[in-house]
């Protein structure tokens, strides 16, 4: 009897499938024979698998855009649609050109343009869709996860009619279910940016799928079709289109061919490769057109390689210290050893996902310098049980056991080898969005192991009530998780407890509460960010604008001075650093402070309007309205520039000018109550009180303190502002005398 057990005498896979599991079990070891679990017919194991899934996950439909949802969404040109699409195949995951110095060089265009998709439907920035999207797209992978463990732990055979098999009923549900819910994923599915590695795991399945296919019309395998391995090729640069790691399934789909279409014996292979053996064919290295198909596999995978390469440009991405500390390490030893830490940490989370954090780096794994700290403990556990189970993968006689403990490490090891810092440095610790793929090498062992388990157990129902509770504990804390990743404030605090030496969580929470007027508690937690890493510039330049506007000049300055001492490019922290200069009336050193931000950002609205308002202290006019001229080219719906511009034409005299300012500005900006009021105030002055005196009358607005009612227009003269643009001379009648005023070109 097995526990769970559903029996049915209408299964629809009736005589046939029942003669194909009894020739199996003859033949080779059934890894279901043992196991009590659950017998579904496919379509009902789908089923559960996709409503499971679904109720893990469900309660992040309705989240925000959170983290680097802003970057990559919210901030990301890309998404909009006067951005030219062609854009996207020359630009990198967070918009910016791929052949720029700071540029990522993720390269994930159809991820993007999905993003582009979601938007446009939408209408806006609306994040249901988006979240929506994310979890149809966990839910599909968790259904295709039942075919392809079906063929991982089952094998690949077919009836005489060209049906694929499904050999191992059970556990190919129970490691589908292990993967549906597995907590590690919260972060690919709530978080919306976890598109990509969804996206790349959909065609990542598909493309082994579609190589299984290759070897459908003949179960022995002797023949096999070169346009499914071609398909499975096409599939793998889609999946790298998605995301970086989707290469990986062309080396994949070359072990499975070499172990299970082939029954590659690898241990007696490189045993006749070491005794100079010529009989290597009969090894199987030639047979069945095994070496013709891993031919097809590298060479599409290196065409792939070469196109992205190029395209990327040559040069790698530029992370800094904080991002992957380790890889900054001058000795290779305490890089190797670190590194090696952090794969042990990813096994972890594999085995016990409850301490999960939306980034692990600056201070939450502190570096280790010597053999004597007490976390080599877990890089030594890693190994012993990689180096068992790689040796009962290559050593033992049951060819069943060998198969499926290969497939296993492969699937766990080949895709996380792109975020190993092996071949080339990550901009990141541990993220635990790149765990999304080696969870299928991880639920084949896991899998494989209780199968081993009711083997020997004597209480198979009590193994059984263990894995189910596994399952039901993953299943609320997918729920709690995604819960937590509703809301910034909600995922930033959740990560406190787990990574409390991270200076970054510390600045993500205070940044959260500043945003929400909460200065107090912003200032506490910006201050432990500075303290756990005295080079956080970001988190010295947001407490010094919070200083600064508490007035709390002194201590800002410091701040200030020391973030573009430590990072002298830091544009945002020169102009704040103006700022404060200002306040205290160092003028000279403020102009000076403003120019270099300006150098190292060449398009600064924000930081010419606060230039113009510094010129406008000291009374150079000219100077000042070239400086909010400029903010207003580069960002043309700057309201605080336009209406600085009216008030200083205004105030010295220059009527025509200010109005004809204020009517370009109401054009941009339409429904800006202070333009419309300072325009007013010109209108008042120059006696224009009646509607047929303005011209383009669009509406009318009662503007209060007794000046006038006056008709602000949408459609501003051209002649006019041409005029004014191209350097028409103004009057100045401030206490100074006239003077000549010449709108200067633009700054860049």
């Amino acid at each position: 009897m097995y526990f769970f057990q559903t029996c049915s005498q209408h299964n629809a896979e009736a005589p046939n499938l029942e003669q194909a599991f009894h020739r199996m079990a003859q033949t080779e070891p059934n890894l279901d024979r043992d196991v009590s679990w659950f017998l579904l017919p496919s379509y009902w194991a789908k089923m559960v698998v996709a409503l499971i899934s679904f109720l893990c996950f469900a309660n992040s439909y309705d989240g925000d855009f959170v983290f680097d949802d802003s970057e990559a969404i919210i901030n990301n040109k890309d998404l909009r649609a006067e951005t030219p699409l062609g854009d996207l195949w020359h630009h990198d995951f967070w918009g910016s050109k791929l052949s720029s110095n700071t540029s990522h060089k993720s390269y994930r265009p159809l991820t993007v343009l999905t993003f582009r998709i979601n938007y446009l439907f939408a209408g806006g920035f609306y994040p249901v869709g988006f979240h929506v999207i994310n979890i149809i797209l966990h839910c599909t992978i968790s259904v295709l996860m039942v075919d392809v463990f079906s063929i991982l732990l089952g094998g690949l055979q077919f009836t005489n009619k060209g049906r694929r098999l499904n050999l191992a009923p059970k556990t190919s549900l129970l490691a589908a279910l292990l993967f549906a819910v597995h907590p590690v994923h919260t972060e690919c599915v709530a978080g919306i940016v976890g598109r990509a590695d969804l996206l790349c795991a959909l065609f990542f399945l598909l493309s082994f799928l579609g190589y299984c296919k290759a070897f459908r019309e003949n179960k022995e395998g002797h023949n096999f079709s070169i346009f499914w391995v071609l398909v499975s090729v096409i599939l793998g640069a889609v999946a790298m289109l998605c995301k970086e790691q989707g290469i990986t399934i062309l080396g994949l789909n070359a072990v499975f061919d070499a172990l299970v279409i082939n029954k590659l014996n690898v241990l007696e292979l490189i045993q006749k490769l070491l005794h100079k053996d010529k009989s290597l064919e009969n090894a199987g290295l030639l047979r069945k057109g095994l070496l013709f198909r891993i031919t097809l596999l590298m060479s599409g995978g290196a065409s792939i390689l070469y196109i992205r390469w190029r395209i990327m440009g040559t040069g790698p991405p530029a992370f800094t210290e904080v991002d992957n500390p380790a890889s900054f390490a001058d000795s290779l030893f305490v890089r190797a050893i670190n590194y090696n830490y952090y794969y042990s940490l990813n096994a972890w989370l594999l085995l016990c996902p409850w301490w999960l954090c939306f980034d692990w780096s600056m201070g939450c794994i502190p570096l280790i310098k010597s053999v004597s700290d007490w976390r080599i403990i877990a890089l030594a556990a890693l190994w012993f049980c990689l180096i068992g189970l790689i040796c009962q993968a290559l050593c033992s006689e049951d060819s069943h056991k060998r198969r499926i403990l290969t497939l296993g490490l492969g699937f766990l090891i080949i895709p996380f080898l792109p975020a190993s810092n092996l071949f080339f440095r990550v901009g990141f610790v541990i993220a635990e969005r790149v765990i999304y793929l080696p969870s299928i090498g991880y639920c084949i062992l896991f899998t494989y192991g209780f199968s081993l388990l009711s083997k020997q157990a004597k209480k198979k129902k009590i193994l059984a009530v263990a894995v189910l509770g596994i399952l039901l504990i993953n299943v609320m804390r997918c729920a709690l998780r995604s819960s937590q990743w509703r809301s910034e404030e909600q995922l930033f605090r959740s990560a406190l407890s787990v990574c409390p030496l991270n200076a970054k969580v510390h600045y993500n929470v205070g940044k959260n509460l500043a945003d929400k007027g909460n200065q107090s508690a912003a200032i506490k937690y910006y201050r432990e960010a500075v303290r756990l890493n005295p080079k956080y510039v970001h988190a010295m330049n947001n407490l010094g604008n919070i200083l600064k506007e508490r007035n709390e000049l002194q201590e800002a300055e410091e701040l200030l001075s020391l973030a573009v001492q430590i990072q002298p490019d830091f544009a945002a922290a020169w102009m704040n650093l103006g700022i404060v200069q200002n306040s205290l009336r160092r003028f000279e050193e403020a102009e000076q402070s403003y120019w270099t931000a300006i150098k190292h950002r060449k398009k600064y609205p924000d930081c010419y309007y606060n230039l113009g308002r510094l010129y406008a202290d000291l009374n150079r006019h000219i100077d000042a309205l070239n400086a909010w001229r400029n903010a207003t080219v580069l960002k043309p719906e700057h309201s605080l520039a336009w209406n600085n511009m009216i008030i200083l034409l205004d105030n010295t005299g220059n009527l025509a000018q200010a109005e004809a300012v204020g009517r370009e500005a109401l054009e941009l900006i339409p429904n800006d109550h202070s333009l419309m009021f300072s325009l007013a105030n010109v209108l008042g002055k120059s006696q224009k009180y009646k509607r047929e005196q303005i011209k383009g009358i669009g509406k009318w607005t009662h503007l209060q303190k007794g000046m006038i009612s006056a008709a602000v227009f949408r459609i501003a003269w051209k002649e006019e502002i041409q005029g004014f643009l191209s350097g028409r001379m103004l009057n100045d009648n401030n206490k100074h005398g006239k003077f000549r005023f010449l709108v200067y070109p633009l700054t860049m």
